[in-house]
């Protein structure tokens, strides 16, 4: 989901124009940030939904994948997010949901019989025993050199 999805969501649930609900989002994500900045913990607690947190991670050496060169990685910040109890309840529960699907799988509705077909609209179909002529050369076309051009 897009920052514009909530924004039009909310917009449709509380009756109010999409650009007022824009604002309002857009000051919520500002204050976040500015409080992860500017607050001396650099962090924010939101009560049912979860902390962001600033860390620091830690200088460390790395391998390059491609050429298995040790690589010095330096010390950065980075945003950490750790969900409330009532987020990681309701995930819980969709894992939950989804195991139980898929351990009793719903039947599948049968299938309708087809429509029955008017001789104008009856697919061309080819008599019994005729089969397409077989590629030249059994290579679909190519009759020499590499068939992709090289």
């Amino acid at each position: 989901m897009t920052k514009k999805e909530i924004v039009r969501k909310i917009s449709e649930e509380k009756g109010l124009t999409q650009l007022a609900v824009k604002e309002i989002v857009q000051m919520t994500f500002d204050a976040i940030v500015d409080t992860l900045i500017n607050d001396p913990k650099h962090r924010i607690e939101l009560r049912n939904f979860g902390v962001f947190e600033v860390k620091k991670r830690a200088a460390r050496t790395a391998r390059n994948p491609r050429t298995g060169e040790r690589v010095e990685v330096p010390a950065k910040y980075v945003v950490t997010f750790k969900p409330g109890k009532e987020m990681e309840a309701q995930v819980l529960e969709l894992e939950r949901m989804e195991r139980e699907r898929e351990s009793h799988p719903e039947p599948s509705a049968p299938e309708p019989p087809p429509a029955a077909l008017t001789s104008e609209q009856t697919p061309y179909r080819p008599p019994a025993g005729s089969e397409p002529d077989p590629p030249p050369n059994g290579r679909f076309g190519v009759t020499e050199g590499n068939p992709f051009g090289g």
